[in-house]
Order: C-alpha cells, then structure tokens, then sequence
C-alpha cells in the first residue's frame, strides 16, 4: 500500500515546497494556497515517491522537488496515464508522468539535478477534500472508481 509521508506547498513558483501538517484540495484547482494549483492545468497536483529521491538525502527534505504530495510506494512503474489515486476522500486522475525541465529551474541549480523530468507523478483534482501525511494511496483504473 502507497502512503502519504508529507504535504508540502509554496507561495511561489521554481522553488522547493515546505511541509505542512495539512491541505485542501479543491476539485479542478489543486492545493489551496499552493502556487502551482490553477483550473486550466493538467498538472494541478504533483506527487514524488521517497525512495526515488533518496540519492539527495544529504540535502533533502520533503518539497525539495516541489512535489506536492511526498509518497511512499507511488512510483512511477506503479501509476499510468488515466490511473486515479484514491487519498482518503480526494480522487486525483493521473494526467502526466514526467515533465520538460526548465533548464533554469532552482532546484536544478541548488541540488545538481532535478528527477521531475523522469520519476514526478501529476495529475488534477476530480474529487477534493483534505489530504494530511499517513494517509493511504490507493490506485484505482476507471472501472473499480465507477463501480465503488
């Protein structure tokens, strides 16, 4: 079973995230008051598994890649395009894995590499509510969601 180990969110763009003890999602929007949360994008959410970044742990807390939601068990070979994610109440759909990195990204420049590119889960908010660390992840296809 995935886990949620942190939610983190940031005021501002191109910067890490810092930790919180809590968050809303909001149905088409993302994390209330996070920077990257908006109605038009498919990347309203972000996810990152802890095992992934483990490389970095010299540096690293949770955000540090700007992920929203810092996971345990989630990694890329376990979600697909179109996957829903069930946290507690909140259903993400899994619109992106992987992104283009900004080659004048801060985490890049702070940390040596950014592993968004290649291992960042992203999807949009279909279902809100509150999302706090020690939640469970479940991966849902549309056919076990439509059925519950």
């Amino acid at each position: 079973m995935s886990l949620v180990l942190s939610v983190n969110i940031s005021k501002t763009k191109g910067v890490s995230k810092k930790p919180i003890d809590k968050a809303i999602a909001i149905k088409g929007y993302g994390l209330f008051g996070d920077a990257h949360a908006c109605k038009d994008s498919n990347r309203q959410i972000s996810l990152l598994d802890f095992d992934e970044v483990m490389v970095f742990k010299d540096v690293l807390h949770f955000g540090s890649f700007a992920e929203n939601i810092t996971t345990r068990g989630l990694n890329v070979e376990s979600v697909s395009l179109d996957s829903m994610l069930k946290i507690g109440s909140i259903i993400v759909l899994v619109t992106q894995i992987g992104k283009t990195c900004n080659n004048a990204c801060n985490i890049k420049k702070l940390l040596g590499s950014c592993i968004m590119p290649k291992k960042g889960v992203f999807g949009v908010v279909l279902k809100g509510g509150l999302i706090k660390p020690n939640m469970p992840i479940e991966v849902l296809n549309g056919e076990n969601f439509y059925n519950r």
